[in-house]
């Protein structure tokens, strides 16, 4: 079977029994390492392998032919993604009008991003620049950009960039809904029609990065780009939570809540919602 996810830590430590043959009865990956970018163009189009990590935000493109596997993704709290400036650039009016780079006009952080700015900016933002998410804290940084979205590590590595934050959207979120964030998820093929033994293969592989944290490891620092273990583990710890292992009914409130907030506001077109659960 073929399956494309990131090389994050999250990830890696998630899918690394899976990918390593240690589930029992679940057939052999074959993965490839992309960029949730890259992934939620791949769905769109219908291209790429069956079974792939997208953004929340890119779902409501592909549920007609994608199904919702309900674990394995990445929703949770303390973990939103961060927008940030060099420094020059204080309060959040003075965006009004700015460059701003963002990881995917797709994703959810992008998604969280324009509800926020909705909500608190007077004005519209100016241009949006796409770019890998490894470049937008050098390019803040050195003045190409005058705000970053940014996600991932890089909560615990822009202050080493001398960046300063205008805004958490993960606390925005949770102090405007009280539920939890929706990132990324993890989508198969309708065709397939294996969504329940998808749902138990990559369950148990939670289970087993759970249970043998250690073993993953290697895997995991293999694939870190080259950030540091102590990063890398803060990294599992922030992004694979309960919601990793099971949905559950707070986690599909979320996903609802989020994507019909965007849906209301034009940010994506409108859908389904019975199809999540179907």
């Amino acid at each position: 079977m073929k399956m494309a996810f990131s090389p994050c830590p999250n990830d890696t430590f998630v899918f690394h029994a899976w990918v390593h043959g240690l589930i029992e009865d679940a057939p052999n990956l074959e993965v490839t390492y992309a960029d949730i970018d890259k992934t939620n163009y791949w769905a769109a189009d219908l291209e790429g392998p069956e079974v792939m990590k997208i953004s929340f935000a890119a779902l409501p493109y592909v549920i007609d032919d994608y199904a919702l596997i309900p674990c394995g993704g990445a929703l949770g709290r303390g973990c939103g993604p961060l927008v940030l400036t060099s420094g020059k650039t204080k309060g959040i009016q003075d965006l009004s009008g700015k460059t701003v780079a963002v990881p995917s006009d797709k994703s959810t952080a992008y998604m969280l991003f324009r509800l926020w700015a909705a909500q608190e900016i007077s004005g519209t933002v100016g241009e949006i620049i796409v770019m890998p998410f490894d470049e937008i804290m050098p390019a803040v940084k050195e003045g190409k950009v005058d705000a970053g979205l940014v996600i991932h590590e890089a909560r615990f590595t822009y202050q080493d960039y001398g960046l300063a934050m205008i805004v958490d959207l993960g606390d925005w979120w949770e102090e405007d809904t009280g539920l939890p964030i929706p990132l990324g998820a993890i989508i198969a093929r309708r065709s397939l029609n294996m969504k329940d033994e998808l749902t138990d293969w990559v369950q148990k592989s939670v289970q087993y990065a759970w249970e043998h944290p250690d073993a993953s490891m290697g895997y995991v620092m293999e694939h870190a780009q080259e950030m540091s273990s102590d990063v890398a583990k803060s990294h599992i710890d922030l992004y694979v939570n309960e919601f990793t292992g099971e949905l559950g009914e707070d986690g599909f409130a979320a996903i609802e809540s989020l994507l019909g907030r965007a849906a209301k506001e034009g940010l994506i077109p409108a859908f389904d919602m019975k199809k999540l659960r179907e």
